[in-house]
């Protein structure tokens, strides 16, 4: 917030500005004592600055239930979510995508996670009470070329997926028209085309919906495992980016990811060798070290192309887990985890037959749950009764 917003006496004022302090935010990283020497103020006055800067940054304090639960009543738009395009899929997710916090979906390759995202962007140009935003979308590529061929398909079969929707209103939307595609490289053009490019489409209304495919890739390319540090500077950074545009705009954000393999390191027996005096001070450090995420994950996107099943045949291998470890976690409001049945040699999937799995991970509205789902030439469809909890 800027000084002269602040209700305060100008002499207080240009006494801080004297002192070259440009903001509140700035006044408050700085004790009584030492404002007091910068802008030569007295005990008082330093006082009354320090408070009026804290309960302007402070905001409206505390919301009950009963304010939230009020606040959605009077404006549903506030609640409103992004539907999948599917009542299967948004009964899972208890209406959709929501649109005040990041979404990731995580899995391997051939899951369907790039599916998914196309959907979404052509729901999210639907009428509200079709479950879309009257939107466009942002789909910003980070590994491949964005798949036309495939999202040209996928706009000609709207009609037989989204059939809830009358045809003279799929008819009319000119879909590939409102998806505004970038490539970025690195971590440097992704950060800067999230602060700078995508607010732009979002203020003028022209999109609500971001999509990253795929968040990991850029990260993976630029930072190994000694770089832990500044990698979740970057990836903190990009999360308070992205957590701002979907709080600001009223946006979801959907951010794909790859999945990592998980050792499984022997840190508790290690340990307790160490402490009856069995094991030596090295071993035991060594099995702290394999407590660091960088150091236990490996991406599994390039194992699965070559024809490695690194994990079990069950839909849900818990030796695998998203990549970028903890810092990335805590920037997320939900995480969906999309994982392929894996096939004996020889074996294929029975047409129709739901050979994939939608995994609700975490949500603060959501139980764990998940249900089936199949990929085909219209897009992405539940499977009916397989929902679980």
């Amino acid at each position: 917030m800027d000084l002269d917003q602040l209700d305060l006496n100008p002499r207080i004022i240009a006494a801080v500005k004297k002192a070259k302090l440009k903001s509140a935010k700035e006044v408050l990283h700085y004790s009584g004592p030492d404002l007091q020497r910068l802008t030569r103020l007295s005990s008082l006055d330093v006082q009354q600055l320090l408070r009026t800067a804290s309960s302007c940054l402070r905001g409206c304090g505390v919301f009950t239930a009963l304010h939230l639960y009020r606040q959605n009543q009077s404006c549903p738009a506030r609640s409103q979510r992004l539907s999948l395009g599917c009542p299967v899929l948004d009964r899972l997710l208890r209406g959709g995508l929501p649109s005040d916090g990041l979404t990731e979906l995580a899995g391997p390759s051939s899951a369907g996670k790039t599916q998914l995202a196309l959907q979404l962007c052509l729901t999210v140009q639907l009428p509200r009470r079709h479950g879309g935003l009257e939107s466009g979308a942002v789909y910003i590529c980070t590994e491949d070329v964005f798949p036309d061929p495939r999202l040209q398909q996928l706009i000609a079969q709207q009609r037989r997926l989204r059939t809830d929707v009358p045809g003279d209103v799929v008819d009319r939307m000119k879909f590939g028209d409102h998806i505004f595609i970038e490539h970025v490289a690195d971590v440097d053009a992704l950060l800067e085309c999230v602060r700078k490019k995508v607010p732009v489409l979002l203020s003028r209304g022209m999109a609500r919906l971001v999509v990253i495919d795929s968040v990991a890739a850029p990260f993976r390319c630029e930072f190994d495992g000694a770089a832990s540090v500044p990698r979740a500077r970057r990836l903190q950074a990009l999360g308070g980016a992205l957590r701002w545009l979907s709080c600001t705009f009223r946006s979801p954000v959907l951010c794909v990811n790859q999945v990592g393999a998980r050792s499984a390191p022997r840190t508790a027996d290690s340990l307790s060798r160490w402490f009856r005096g069995d094991a030596g001070w090295g071993e035991a450090v060594g099995s702290l070290q394999q407590l660091t995420p960088v150091c236990t994950f490996q991406v599994t996107e390039a194992t699965e192309e070559q024809g490695a099943a690194p994990g079990p045949q069950s839909p849900w291998d818990e030796r695998i887990s998203p990549a970028l470890g903890m810092t990335w976690s805590h920037q997320l409001l939900m995480r969906l985890m999309a994982s392929r049945h894996r096939l004996e040699d020889g074996q294929r999937t029975a047409p129709g037959r739901p050979d994939r799995t939608l995994r609700v991970i975490f949500a603060p509205h959501l139980p764990p749950s998940s249900c089936s789902y199949t990929v085909n030439a219209e897009g992405v469809r539940g499977t009916p009764g397989t929902e679980s909890c």
